[in-house]
């Protein structure tokens, strides 16, 4: 499974932010709907709140990439 390191310049990012910045999605929009349907997981665990706190360490799964947060 690819796993990748997207790196953050604050403590925490919103989940849906960060699915746009690890380009794991194109948009706000596309964030919006496979966090909704259940598609992305956080730490192994299914997410669906968009606002959810991210911070360095944690590992966010869709469509078979990881992205794991990195802080600065």
């Amino acid at each position: 499974m690819a796993r990748d390191e997207v790196a953050i310049t604050d403590e925490s990012i919103r989940l849906g932010q960060f699915l746009k910045l690890a380009g794991l999605i194109d948009s706000g929009a596309d964030a919006k709907a496979v966090i909704a349907n259940g598609l992305v997981s956080v730490n192994g665990e299914v997410e669906r709140r968009r606002g959810r706190k991210l911070s360095a360490g944690d590992e966010v799964s869709l469509a078979g990439r990881t992205a794991v947060v990195v802080g600065r």
